[in-house]
């Protein structure tokens, strides 16, 4: 048998098969726990389950629902009978599910309940190939759908018939052998189906565990989509390394799951960190007398020693002198809040999908949580750079995994060679021939440097560069990202100016904070009314002029207007909560339009 996922989850269940393998909420919402053996006969009645239904090694199944423990029990009974398994976002819309369902071929599909059946069953007649729909939760009250349970049933009463078939299946399964499609988020246009082989994620996984990022006595907490590819990566390396995985998707109950759970390791991406900074800074700057003084001097020289840290200048003394006295008041105050939130044993956090606010990271290391940037595209298998927990560079996403080479272009692209670079795009060889250049190194579409040290910084994507009416370049994502990390007030921000005279900016404020902004200055608690309000508009401009005191002329950002409805998944945002950049500039296009009929400096 060759290195397959499959042959690797085997593995593991032979040396751990007792041990704990998943944590998950049952229906009454309290924690359970199933072993590794118990999770193998799972996957191994529904893989017979599939075969009696009638899959054929090769075949494409789709799976539309939350990250949940049947999830990735299906995904390796699709993987065991032989199948490719081709994740939907659970966010996504009924048009764009149809097209990835009709794109990939799928002729079987797991949906989690009544809401993801309501959009198969709206488009049916577009989805002829599915012959049935097997429901996690809900009604099975028609011929093409069917029950889990009843799935399971059936691939436990034909287990014995179907044994060496599946056996059959999986030792067929080798490096070469598709493990799953992965449907890019799609911020340019319709998404492409990126084929990523068993070897792809073998390798990446492989990688992983060699540096010791996860540890087989970990307790893991996973939140994040499983049609994520960083997900994807997360479920894999799980399977090789036989730790412990807790999963809930429910945003709302992170900081609940944290404290419940107490993992040693969560990855996740930026907006849940942004979430907590808000928090804890919010209170820090409001609290009273001496304590909301402190709070804000420390703030002070954080921004002061990430400002330095960031251009390579020294530390003067004197700063140096006062940040250590302020993470003896301030910052260890902190850290025990934390602590408090993360559950205690949190020994890192993985960051990826999306640039982490430098200066909110430097403020996570003083307050002694350390979280490790990394990068990754689903092309790539999620996984090309990481920083180590004991070598990293704030800023940086790290050095390249074992087994991944990098290279900079002449016009700054990003290109990468190694075990996690796809196959192809599904169907599309003429997009597969733009990034898959000669000697295998892929074309990333990302810009960045690699230092002396061999520590790679992302600057910005490719078709996201703009270029001003008098022909410079600007980098949007690090004005954006520099906006958000200096005042919690401010959830989005959109920089918009190709072959523009300026920069502006589209800008959303975070809920909690609006409601808390318009108590304070007698607007109300009302969103849009608040958003509307002198109160908030002269606090954003407040931000923008500190952020604007750094930059170069050219950079900063001249006018803004406040939204008065926060960006949201499926309509402004991806599934990977980054900014559809396009969808904005049309949508907004009449009030981005207005800013250059008004006479700006």
């Amino acid at each position: 048998m060759g290195k397959s996922i499959v042959s690797a989850f085997e593995s593991t269940v032979a040396q751990h098969g007792a041990a704990p393998a998943a944590r998950y909420r049952d229906a009454s919402e309290a924690w359970a726990t199933k072993t590794w053996a118990e999770l193998d006969g799972l996957r191994r009645e529904v893989a017979a389950g599939l075969v009696e239904l009638g899959l054929s090694a090769g075949e494409r199944v789709n799976i539309l629902s939350n990250s949940r423990y049947e999830w990735m029990a299906s995904d390796l009974g699709v993987l065991t009978a032989g199948g490719t398994t081709v994740p939907i976002y659970q966010s996504l819309l009924p048009d764009e599910a149809s097209y990835i369902i009709q794109d990939c071929g799928a002729v079987y599909i797991f949906a989690e309940d009544s809401t993801q059946v309501a959009k198969l069953v709206e488009k049916k007649a577009e989805i002829g190939n599915v012959r049935k729909v097997i429901v996690f939760d809900g009604p099975t009250d028609d011929e093409w759908l069917m029950s889990f349970e009843a799935l399971v049933e059936l691939g436990r009463a034909k287990l014995e018939m179907h044994a060496d078939a599946l056996r059959l299946r999986s030792d067929a399964l080798d490096e070469s052998s598709v493990l799953t499609l992965i449907y890019t988020s799609g911020t340019t246009g319709r998404p492409k189906g990126v084929v990523l082989t068993h070897g792809n994620m073998f390798g990446v996984c492989e990688a992983s565990l060699k540096i010791d990022l996860i540890r087989p006595d970990d307790l893991q907490l996973l939140f994040l989509p499983m049609a994520h590819v960083f997900a994807k990566l997360l479920e894999c390396t799980w399977f090789m390394s036989g730790h412990e995985m807790a999963i809930d998707s429910d945003i709302q109950r992170i900081t609940q799951n944290l404290g419940e759970v107490k993992p040693t390791l969560m990855a996740s991406v930026p907006r849940i960190f942004e979430k907590v900074f808000a928090r804890v800074v919010g209170a820090g700057l409001e609290a009273p007398g001496l304590r909301g003084r402190l709070f804000k001097w420390a703030m002070g020289l954080n921004d002061q020693y990430a400002q330095l840290r960031l251009e390579g200048k020294p530390i003067p003394f004197g700063l140096d002198l006062q940040l250590g006295l302020a993470k003896r008041l301030v910052f260890s105050k902190v850290n025990e809040r934390l602590q408090t939130i993360f559950g205690g044993r949190i020994k890192f956090f993985i960051s990826g999908g999306a640039p982490l606010p430098k200066k909110m990271a430097f403020f996570f290391e003083n307050a002694g949580v350390k979280i490790l940037e990394g990068y990754g595209l689903t092309e790539t298998s999620a996984a090309t750079c990481v920083n180590r927990p004991d070598h990293y560079k704030i800023g940086s996403v790290g050095m390249p995994l074992p087994g991944t080479e990098l290279k900079i272009a002449e016009d700054g692209e990003i290109l990468i060679r190694g075990s996690g670079v796809m196959r192809e795009y599904w169907n599309r060889p003429d997009a597969t021939q733009e990034v898959l250049l000669e000697d295998g190194w892929f074309a990333s579409g990302d810009i960045g440097v690699i230092d002396g040290d061999g520590f790679l910084t992302i600057t910005d994507r490719k078709k996201d560069i703009i270029v001003t009416a008098g022909g410079k370049n600007v980098a949007p994502q690090n004005i954006e990202n520099a906006v958000k990390s200096a005042n919690p007030l401010i959830s989005q921000v959109m920089v918009h100016g190709d072959k523009r005279k300026y920069l502006v900016a589209l800008i959303t404020l975070e809920p909690e904070a609006a409601a808390k902004l318009g108590e304070e200055k007698g607007v109300g608690s009302d969103y849009a009314a608040v958003c509307r309000s002198d109160a908030a508009r002269a606090a954003v401009q407040t931000t923008l002029d500190s952020v604007n005191s750094n930059l170069a002329r050219y950079e900063t950002i001249k006018s803004f207007r406040i939204l008065e409805k926060d960006f949201e998944v499926g309509e402004e945002l991806t599934p990977t909560l980054k900014v559809k950049r396009k969808l904005c500039n049309q949508k907004f296009a009449d009030i981005l339009d207005a800013f250059y009929d008004e006479q700006v400096a």
